[in-house]
């Protein structure tokens, strides 16, 4: 079957929250956090980051050095190559999208999307369309196939940027897949792009003072103290995929 890796996209330059990926959480970046938390989701062979060369990006590498985390530099703007050139390097045949801005991703629900992927004839499962799942659990599984013909014809800035539109935007060549939660939570805000992301994750881990929780458990938390969905609850969700889809509609227009 190949390896099934895990790739964890992770940049210092986010436009809305610099340096966000080594924000303290709990006494430890978020980056770290994240990486525990993927490395645990099975079935998995490891657990890889993809970095761009920019300067700025070094810490990244460092920090995988010192965490003995497998790490690959590419494109800075253009994520889809680097994902492409990552997967190739690490010579994976099935690859399992993870962003560094998810620092409350959950093992188990990332496992579901894989055993969906395994279990059918799918070229792309993911837990993110329809939403159903709070946003900060986002998990994409597909193969090295479909990334290769995904980073030879996606053109636009959107494609580019935020690696599998291309795929999901395009059901008549390849065979789509979903895992949905029978509950629809998709209002709940658990990743992290701005400062309020951040509070409201950081209160999480101050309560449970461990790495060892998941869905279930905030879920049941945020029903003992609803003020902490209040924290970040006005952000919408994709903001930065909704801003890349205009900035596509800019560059048509100017062609």
């Amino acid at each position: 079957m190949g390896k099934t890796i895990a790739i964890i996209q992770a940049r210092m330059s986010s436009s809305r929250l610099p340096g966000k990926i080594m924000a303290d959480i709990a006494g430890k970046p978020m980056l770290h956090h994240v990486i525990q938390r993927a490395q645990k989701a099975q079935p998995l062979d490891m657990v890889a980051i993809a970095t761009s060369l920019h300067q700025e990006d070094d810490v990244v590498v460092d920090f995988c050095r010192g965490e003995n985390v497998a790490c690959f530099r590419g494109s800075l703007d253009d994520v889809l190559d680097r994902y492409y050139q990552a997967s190739r390097h690490f010579e994976a045949s099935t690859i399992v999208r993870v962003t560094a801005d998810c620092p409350l991703l959950d093992p188990r629900i990332t496992g579901l999307v894989i055993q969906k992927y395994f279990s059918g004839d799918y070229d792309y499962v993911n837990n993110v369309s329809p939403p159903t799942y709070p946003d900060g659990l986002d998990t994409e599984v597909f193969s090295f196939r479909v990334l290769e013909k995904t980073w030879m014809e996606a053109e636009r800035r959107s494609e580019r940027e935020h690696v599998t539109p291309y795929i999901y935007n395009h059901p008549e060549q390849f065979r789509l897949g979903s895992v949905t939660h029978h509950e629809d939570l998709s209002e709940l805000r658990w990743t992290v792009d701005a400062p309020r992301d951040l509070e409201f994750v950081r209160a999480i881990y101050h309560h449970f003072q461990t790495d060892l929780f998941g869905m279930e458990d905030i879920l049941n938390l945020l029903q003992e103290q609803p003020e902490l969905r209040a924290i970040n609850s006005e952000i919408k969700r994709n903001e930065g995929y909704q801003k890349s889809l205009l900035e596509d509609s800019s560059t048509r227009k100017e062609l």
